[in-house]
């Protein structure tokens, strides 16, 4: 029996942006590859490619030279429509924007997505429930974003982006706009998903979060510098 493929897998990953003498090396030759079932972030200081290596793995951006395989699936022979199909169902994703919708409660910023992602109407209410619950919100999934706080508003994200249970999340610093104890807490419901068997990606430059993941890679002027 074939082994289990990683959640994720990258080799010999190169993004540039702009051509000429204005070209820009973002990402230069990036190897790795993610078992399911894990915690993983990517550190390293502003404009060292970390958004830009999430952007690609989230499928929302292509390499220019290079391979990503998503649980065993090449991404560079996808479609669009494809790649957006794969996004909506098989993977989250969490923005340090928060990016809800001001004038929907938190239950109706994650029931709309699951309406995108394509759950039939039965079942999007004990879902979205289910997910606010999950990040301890059950108590205010009917507050608007500006009746919460920073952290219960990135929790409603989460919460937003794990209702259709994806086999990956990945999100783009998470705790960047929160205070370290807020950071935290976020950093637990990521390791309790985690624990029930899903894959967490997050970019992060918090060195309070490395002691809590199980693989730390760091990339410098677009390289990993180093790995598990």
């Amino acid at each position: 029996m074939d082994a289990t493929p990683p959640m994720i897998r990258a080799d010999g990953i190169k993004r540039v942006f702009g051509r000429g003498t204005a070209a820009v090396t973002v990402l230069d030759g990036v190897d790795l590859s993610i078992a399911p079932g894990r915690l993983v972030a990517f550190k390293g200081r502003s404009g060292s490619g970390k958004t830009t290596l999430i952007n690609l793995l989230a499928a929302l951006d292509r390499p220019d030279e290079g391979t990503i395989s998503f649980a065993g699936r090449e991404l560079g022979g996808l479609s669009e429509r494809e790649r957006g199909d794969l996004r909506r169902k098989e993977m989250g994703l969490v923005f340090q924007s928060f990016a809800l919708f001001p004038l929907m409660s938190a239950y109706e910023n994650v029931e709309f997505l699951l309406r995108i992602a394509g759950v039939p109407a039965k079942d999007r209410k004990d879902a979205a429930a289910e997910a606010l619950g999950q990040v301890g919100l059950k108590a205010r999934m009917h507050h608007r974003p500006f009746e919460m706080s920073g952290g219960e508003q990135q929790r409603t994200a989460i919460a937003r982006a794990i209702a259709h249970r994806p086999k990956l999340l990945l999100a783009d610093e998470p705790t960047a706009e929160l205070d370290s104890r807020t950071g935290l807490q976020i950093i637990k419901v990521f390791r309790d998903l985690v624990q029930q068997g899903m894959t967490v990606i997050l970019t992060t430059h918090d060195p309070a979060i490395m002691d809590i993941v199980d693989q730390v890679y760091e990339l410098e002027d677009g390289r990993i510098v180093a790995m598990p």
